[in-house]
């Protein structure tokens, strides 16, 4: 059994940073590999095969929040990708 590994980096950032961290995460899953490290911890991630993908967006009193998941099982099979469809516009 893999022992557990947990990565946690909360800031508060402007959008251009924002931005920057995606586009770094766009590069890693180009590439796969995506090691995140802040402070001496780090974790290194090999996104491969199909990836279960979940986005949320709240809107309440004034507070805006979206959370992206994605997550992926190290050297599974491959399951039936899903036919949903999201469209993010700009």
């Amino acid at each position: 059994m893999a022992s557990e590994k947990k990565f946690v980096f909360e800031s508060l950032q402007d959008a251009d940073t924002i931005r920057t961290f995606l586009q770094s995460l766009v590069d890693g899953f180009e590439s796969g590999t995506i090691r995140l490290s802040t402070n001496g911890d780090e974790i290194e991630l090999n996104p491969e095969g199909l990836l279960n993908f979940t986005v949320k967006a709240k809107r309440k009193a004034g507070s805006n929040k979206i959370n992206i998941k994605i997550g992926w099982k190290d050297s599974e099979g491959n399951e039936n990708p899903s036919d949903k469809t999201l469209n993010i516009d700009t």
